[in-house]
């Protein structure tokens, strides 16, 4: 299979969607080792990526490699058949997510020749005929032109030349919540450049230098209002896991990072935003730390639109647990139209005991319903709002880990 660099626009023929729809079965099957190969390669090449900007936690526990595979068989799967969802969601939420990471188009040829090397030696070159890599080869460089013209307008839009995400901070305040949660605010070192304002239910990544010296960035929620000048960031620390290693950058900022202190950080982006100047009735649905986004979305809420209509859903194993519980509490008791309702897994005066269930729990049949959480929270909670009769369109979905479509775990 060739690595050279293309030249011209991709087009997936009528040809190459015939060799795709009969290799995607092949390619599924073999998609672990395929994803497994091209990182060992990738990362063997070019070991200051996996140093400076992957995320290592995932990578330990597979999920980056899942979330890969998972993208590229999902928009392969429509373009063959567009009777399958659009991918739009996908697109997006790879976009901002590269767009946080100063992610630039001359990288898409890095990962194009590992990835095409990857899968030329899982499957053999008998099988990778040149029609089978030429169909191929459509398919990603439509997928990842879809992906770069759409970075370049989020570049646009943030003012900043492609990739020039990254600012010097200095963080002002520093405040621990009971649930093993650290709120950071920082300011811009340069005070003739304000931090910029940002849409609820955006996140910024954060770059920290390790004691390996590694430097690697993670993404958190934004949970303060706009206008400051400041972002506001909520941190909660990780701790191993079966399957889940010990949260890096998450523990290194609750250990060494206080009021003082310099941070590197991006500027906010994020697809999965709330409209708080609409009026419609909002639904907030969270479990753990997936209350961050939720907060954001409450503070923009009391500044904006305090009367605006708003169910507030959260579950988590105790009251003690539950990150920034008073101030979700303090929150919604400012909006005039909201209500607060709490799942604890321990028996707790005022909350439900036991998983969150939406039986019994009635919603504005209006209402654009917002969910963030571990996976099975979210797949739980997926179903019981289609029991309920919700529409897939009127429900969003926010997780913290790379995206495999049915929701991954462990945010570290």
């Amino acid at each position: 299979m060739s690595t050279s660099v293309r030249r011209g626009a991709p087009e997936l023929t009528p040809a190459h969607a015939d060799t795709v729809r009969a290799t995607l079965p092949l390619i599924g099957a073999n998609i672990d080792a395929i994803t497994r190969t091209f990182y060992a390669t990738l990362f063997e090449q070019h070991p200051a990526l996996r140093r400076d900007l992957f995320n290592r936690g995932n990578q330990a526990q597979g999920s980056q490699q899942r979330a890969l595979a998972a993208s590229i068989a999902t928009f392969a799967g429509y373009l063959v058949d567009p009777e399958l969802p659009h991918p739009t969601a996908l697109l997006a939420r790879i976009g901002h997510k590269h767009a946080s990471l100063g992610i630039t188009a001359d990288q898409y040829q890095v990962v194009h020749d590992n990835l095409f090397a990857a899968i030329v030696e899982v499957l053999g070159a008998d099988v990778v005929t040149a029609p089978v890599a030429e169909a191929w080869d459509a398919v990603y460089w439509m997928m990842a032109d879809a992906l770069i013209d759409l970075e370049k307008q989020l570049y646009v839009a943030a003012g900043v030349e492609p990739g020039e995400v990254f600012r010097k901070v200095r963080v002002t305040a520093r405040a621990d919540d009971a649930a093993d949660t650290a709120v950071f605010t920082v300011a811009a070192t340069d005070s003739g450049h304000p931090l910029p304002e940002f849409l609820p239910g955006q996140y910024i990544s954060v770059g920290v230098r390790l004691s390996d010296g590694a430097r690697q960035l993670r993404q958190y929620s934004l949970v303060d209002a706009p206008g400051a000048g400041l972002l506001e960031f909520a941190v909660k620390r990780v701790q191993a896991a079966p399957g889940c290693p010990a949260g890096e950058v998450s523990n290194h900022l609750h250990d060494t990072v206080f009021a003082g202190d310099e941070l590197e950080i991006t500027l906010p982006f994020g697809d999965l935003t709330v409209d708080t100047d609409a009026d419609t009735p909002l639904v907030l649905i969270s479990a753990g730390i997936g209350s961050t986004p939720m907060i954001g979305v409450l503070e923009h809420l009391a500044a904006r639109t305090p009367h605006r209509p708003v169910q507030v859903l959260h579950a988590d194993h105790a009251p003690g647990t539950h990150p920034l519980r008073e101030r979700m509490r303090t929150l919604t008791d400012r909006l005039t139209a909201a209500s607060l309702e709490l799942w604890y897994g321990e028996p707790t005066p005022g909350a439900h005991t036991g998983r969150l269930d939406l039986t019994g729990v009635v919603l504005a049949p209006d209402a654009e319903v917002y969910l963030c959480g571990a996976t099975g929270f979210l797949d739980t909670a997926r179903a019981q709002l289609a029991a309920a009769g919700v529409p897939a369109e009127r429900v969003h979905v926010e997780q913290f880990t790379p995206t495999d479509w049915q929701a991954l775990s462990c945010p570290v």
